[in-house]
């Protein structure tokens, strides 16, 4: 059933590619500085390059904001944003994935009873509204100086129209590798905790994650959307705003590709973080609204007489229902999806202080002894999800919030036995021999909680040790760990 539940994702992809390709070369193309077929090539194999190579960063970010543990669930979830997009991509209007997505995951999280993390929505949704001014300041930044060395250098009329055309393809295949690197989370982010994927090693140099695996996948549907459906919507974002001279247009895709890039960038994030700095979050950023920030920007800078304010009322207007709209689809669908066609959309979490979180919760940065004492009436009571044990711990710790999110991934259950079946199913060549020891020493043995399982490695075998100075060890190991809680709990091994 793999493929099928992926296909959600794809079709999403599809509907990016269709939608998204115009914020990239949708001006270069309206302004007949670029073919289509050149913009629609160099799009295509960019994407598909920013994906696989800096496509994670944001990815994380969404997957705070809803962690959806079954793959019908994905599916439904990718499902209902692509409807979303398209049906706004037929309405040619360049509607934002990004929201679409958050908004279809907000609509799991309700019908699950899972929490929508705040401080992630907050995140994404302060970005959203810092993106378009972001990118007008860019443009206007960026427009000024160039416009001012055309005025003064004697460039020939032939010469200058070469440059522009060539600065709008390089600026094209940045904007497009800052697309992939960015919004390719919005496209197969929801399948990364999900997917029965691990690590992949060819000619036994190249290692493809399953995030590279699944963003892969996902960019070659953009690129299809890309090539089938996406010039119909380049000609409203390149023309229906406002009109654009070829070198404006050229300084709009740049700024609208610096936006993107800014904020998937775990380099540039580093890099200001070690001189001292903040970090910038790292969150799949609209390019529609990149895109049409951009196009205002140069417009207000030439007077704003030519913009086309009943044309950026329809667009900011999808905008604000897009979200909403998803969240609906969503929830209406994976009711029917569970209760009309019986498939699993998410798989239940109950939370309980079992004597080992009871022991546990102590170590809490920001705990202490009292704490019992307030938690003891729902000592070894069964919560059936996140909502209602949120609620009961902030009944009981007003002042300690923020020891909440710890206490509740302590109290998490995830029961699963450890069989002979299990082990076997387990793909050797993916863990080395000193992992697989240690992994057959706890055949019989039961886990309710998935740190336990975490703890009892690292116990037995310096090989499932993290390592503090060793971030690329460490995140195959959690890779590592994933694959081996789901393998093991599998119905099939149980």
């Amino acid at each position: 059933m793999l493929p099928v539940f992926l296909s959600s994702g794809l079709f999403l992809g599809w509907s990016l590619g269709a939608n998204d390709a115009s914020n990239v070369f949708g001006t270069a193309v309206a302004s007949r500085m670029v073919k289509f077929r050149t913009a629609a090539l160099v799009c295509s194999l960019f994407v598909i390059i920013g994906a696989v190579a800096s496509g994670a960063g944001a990815s994380h970010t969404l997957g705070k904001l809803g962690a959806v543990n079954a793959l019908a669930g994905a599916f439904m979830v990718a499902l209902s944003a692509a409807l979303t997009v398209y049906l706004m991509t037929v309405a040619r209007y360049p509607v934002s994935t990004s929201q679409a997505i958050v908004g279809a995951i907000i609509g799991w999280n309700l019908f699950s009873g899972s929490l929508t993390d705040t401080a992630s929505l907050s995140k994404i949704v302060t970005t959203w509204i810092a993106c378009p001014a972001l990118s007008a300041l860019f443009a206007v930044a960026l427009y000024l100086p160039i416009a001012l060395m055309i005025r003064h250098l004697p460039l020939h009329i032939l010469t200058l129209d070469s440059m522009t055309r060539w600065g709008l393809l390089l600026s094209g295949a940045f904007g497009s590798y800052s697309l992939g690197a960015n919004n390719i989370a919005n496209v197969m982010g929801v399948f990364v905790p999900v997917a029965p994927f691990h690590d992949i090693t060819l000619f036994e140099r190249f290692t493809f994650s399953p995030e590279q695996q699944l963003f892969f996948l996902g960019s070659v549907a953009i690129a299809v959307g890309v090539f089938t459906y996406s010039k119909r919507v380049m000609m409203t974002v390149g023309s229906g705003i406002v009109r654009l001279t070829p070198v404006a247009a050229f300084v709009v895709v740049t700024a609208h590709s610096l936006v993107l890039f800014t904020f998937s960038s775990q380099a540039l994030s580093n890099t200001l973080h070690a001189i001292g700095l903040p970090r910038i979050p790292l969150v799949p950023v609209s390019s529609s609204q990149a895109i049409v920030g951009a196009v205002i920007g140069i417009g207000l800078l030439k007077g704003g007489g030519g913009i086309r304010w009943r044309t950026l009322g329809g667009i900011a207007s999808s905008w604000v229902t897009t979200p909403i709209f998803a969240a609906v689809i969503c929830f209406v669908s994976l009711f029917f999806l569970q209760n009309v066609f019986n498939q699993k959309t998410y798989r239940p979490i109950e939370y309980e202080l079992t004597p080992l979180a009871w022991e546990r919760i102590i170590l809490v940065p920001g705990a202490d002894t009292s704490m019992h004492e307030q938690l003891d009436d729902i000592w070894l009571e069964r919560f059936p999800n996140a909502q209602t044990f949120r609620q009961a711990l902030l009944d009981r710790l007003p002042t300690a919030a923020s020891t909440i999110p710890a206490i509740m991934d302590i109290a998490e259950i995830d029961r699963f036995r450890v069989t002979e079946e299990g082990i076997e199913g387990i793909d050797a060549s993916y863990l080395n021999e000193e992992e697989m020891q240690a992994v057959r020493e706890l055949a019989g043995q039961v886990f309710t909680h998935r740190w336990r399982l975490e703890e009892v490695l690292a116990e037995s075998s310096a090989a499932w040790r993290a390592r503090p100075d060793d971030a690329v060890f460490n995140a195959e190991r959690r890779r590592k760990l994933k694959y081996l809680v789901d393998t093991l709990r599998s119905p099939a091994f149980q």
